[in-house]
């Protein structure tokens, strides 16, 4: 006889990575399947992670004092009101563990970030997703209106993964006016750093006036650390208390909280990176658009091309070429936004699929 397991666990899917192309020698691989900054580390991160690396014997900063600190100066709020864990969706699961359990529900757009579902089920909640819009857009009258006495979270991911479409500020304020005050709604911003939509609002600046609201970001995606798994929420003292509570002891390395630090401090050459990457997503945008494909308007490291039944076909097909891309079969396919020869190489693939449909 087996050992007895949740019952909560049946069905539920393991999280699937992004990989790399498996290609013949010869031809140069590159990976667009895990929204990964193409970037080496930030100036002074690696100075600062050789430095801690001579103290594996100690346990790190379980507090994440050093971090913490300045992350509350940069956003300019409490340090009570900062929670760090093992990337956001650490911090995300932290929440789920925090606010649901069997009999309460959490809502979420869909097709939206797919670790979504798999935390919900783990937590023992029951999962209310919302389909997107016609504009692969949160639906957010529709996820109000599926609120009930059950629901205990709703995430927001904006912008949303895998379409890059986003929530603007005057849907936002309508839809948190009719959320009941004691349900959390946890604005999942991950991208944040690469939106150039003024009518996006910085989510932080949503927090501070409605206490039933948490903001996740991450250093993997615009700060390049997604090997060191290291994120955080900004939430009134009660949620990051109950954040605090959930964490993993120790989770986040010394390393991890060193890098952090480094990165923050490394603005500039940040922001010079992220223009450039931005700048490739619009001309990848342009040229996709140019050959025919319907795209969403993207204001992440990243596009989406629905491709429906040939999603499939379209992922083996960049494969074959050297470039991985994430599909979702039957849906479509994300492509991340990477250095300019894998850009190169994805957009000639796609012209070349296009005329074949």
């Amino acid at each position: 006889m087996n050992p007895r397991l949740r019952r909560e666990l049946d069905g539920i899917p393991t999280y699937k990575p992004g990989r790399p192309p498996a290609v013949e020698d010869g031809v140069t691989a590159y990976k667009l399947s895990s929204n990964e900054n193409p970037y080496p580390p930030l100036p002074g991160v690696l100075e600062a992670v050789t430095a801690a690396a001579g103290s594996f014997n100690r346990y790190p900063d379980m507090a994440c004092t050093a971090l913490q600190a300045e992350l509350a100066d940069r956003f300019a709020v409490p340090v009570e009101h900062i929670a760090t864990g093992t990337g956001s969706v650490g911090v995300a699961q932290q929440l789920l563990q925090a606010t649901s359990g069997p009999g309460d529900e959490v809502v979420y757009a869909w097709r939206s970030f797919e670790a979504y579902p798999i935390i919900t089920r783990i937590s023992g909640a029951s999962a209310v997703p919302v389909p997107l819009d016609a504009e692969e857009t949160h639906d957010l009258d529709a996820m109000a209106d599926a609120i009930s006495e059950r629901t205990r979270l709703v995430f927001v991911c904006n912008p949303n993964n895998p379409t890059g479409t986003v929530v603007r500020r005057a849907a936002l304020e309508r839809f948190l006016d009719r959320v009941p005050s004691d349900v959390l709604v946890v604005l999942d911003e991950a991208y944040k750093e690469f939106i150039r939509d003024p009518e996006v609002p910085d989510g932080v600046e949503v927090y501070r006036d409605r206490p039933n609201v948490a903001v996740l970001r991450t250093f993997s995606k615009a700060y390049g650390l997604a090997g060191l798994r290291v994120g955080f929420a900004i939430a009134h003292e009660p949620v990051a208390a109950a954040l605090r509570k959930t964490a993993v002891p120790f989770g986040v390395s010394q390393l991890a909280q060193d890098a952090a630090v480094a990165s923050l401090r490394a603005e500039e050459a940040l922001l010079d990176r992220v223009d450039a990457l931005v700048a490739e997503r619009v001309r990848v945008y342009e040229a996709l658009t140019a050959q025919g494909w319907t795209v969403p308007v993207t204001q992440a490291n990243f596009v989406w091309l629905r491709l429906g039944e040939h999603t499939t076909d379209f992922a083996a097909r960049c494969e074959s070429a050297g470039v991985s891309v994430r599909p979702f079969a039957g849906e479509g396919v994300r492509i991340t936004i990477g250095e300019t020869g894998a850009n190169d190489v994805l957009l000639r693939t796609a012209e070349a699929f296009r005329k074949e449909l």
